[in-house]
Order: C-alpha cells, then structure tokens, then sequence
C-alpha cells in the first residue's frame, strides 16, 4: 500500500458497497480510525460518504452513523431511495449513488493527486481512467476474499493500486482498537 504524504488525497466512500464488503468479511468499520489513517499519512483534503437514504421512516437505522459522520470531518451526499414494484409484485428499493460519486471526483480531481475509491463496482472504471488522464493516481479498496469477489476485474486493473479491505483491517475496522464514540454500521444498506 503506497500513500505519500505531500500527496493531496480525496476519498470517496460508496456506503452501501463498503458496507456489502464488510459484512462479508465479518468486519465492522471504524470510521473514525478510518479517516484519522488518511489524515496522518497523506495531505486529506476531503473524505466523501455517499449513501441514499429512506426519508418516509421516522427513524432510519442509518441515521446515527449519518449524523456521526457529518459531525466529524465527512462531507456527506445522501438522497432518498426510490421505492418501485418488480415484475413479481416485490417491493423493491434502489438507491445508486455512482453518478454523485463520478460528478463529485471528476469535480475536485485538479485539485487532489490521489483519490481513494471504496467500492468494488465495475460502473467505475472509466471514472477512474478520466481521473488518471488527468494526473491523479487511483486506488481502489474492496475486497477479492469474498465468496463472490466484491471487486470488478476490470477496475481492479483500472487503479493504480488495489487495496484489499483484508489487509486493511487494523486501520478500518479498529480491531485491536475500536472507537467507543461512534456509532456501528447499521443494516440499511444491505437491501441497496
């Protein structure tokens, strides 16, 4: 894992992806320990997390882990889900947030060096590709360990880097030493 740190780094957090990914690992992450990491050893100009969220509910599992982030270095970007019937008369929710993730990371990429992507969806390879062009280097965080793997192939090859959340899990899910201040994922983001 290759981080420098006069190196002006964004990282965009693809919630319910990072989410997925961890839960299949059986990890918790520690957001806290997660953004103090990138803010130690690398010039952090902003640490995004995007996930939609259910507005009609009067109390959403999500929202504590919302609110925590908010009040702590995160610049947040939610929307509502959008709620629809399938061909079987299920009731089903979507809430895909690549198009605020590309906009946003094409948006600050002149002004970072590096942007970090925790997500293992393929839809962003040629995000990635428009971002290297222009000179900021890419590293992906997913997870290949999982039964199925959570990273796309070809985004896999699209970053610079490929960071495996395994080898991660001291710093993002705070094993040895999990912060007591912040609220645990919530189940929410599974039915995404």
């Amino acid at each position: 894992m290759i981080f420098y740190p006069e190196e002006r780094t964004g990282l965009f957090i693809d919630g319910a992806n990072l989410y997925a990914a961890a839960r299949s690992l059986s990890l918790e992450i520690d957001y806290k320990s997660l953004r103090a990491y990138f803010a130690n050893n690398t010039r952090l100009i902003r640490a995004f997390y995007y996930t939609a969220i259910l507005e009609d509910q009067e109390y959403s599992p999500l929202r504590p882990l919302i609110d925590w982030l908010d009040y702590n270095g995160f610049t947040l970007v939610t929307k509502p889900v959008k709620e629809f019937t399938d061909e079987q008369g299920r009731r089903k929710i979507k809430g895909n947030m690549d198009i605020e993730i590309a906009v946003d990371m094409l948006n600050i990429s002149d002004a970072l060096d590096h942007v970090v992507l925790f997500s293992g969806d393929g839809d962003f390879r040629r995000l990635l590709e428009a971002v290297q062009r222009r000179g900021v280097r890419a590293t992906v965080i997913s997870s290949n360990r999982t039964q199925p793997s959570m990273i796309a192939d070809e985004l896999r090859r699209q970053a610079d880097q490929f960071v495996d959340m395994v080898d991660l899990h001291k710093i993002i899910a705070g094993i040895s030493e999990r912060s007591h201040d912040m609220p645990e994922d919530s189940g929410f983001e599974e039915q995404l």
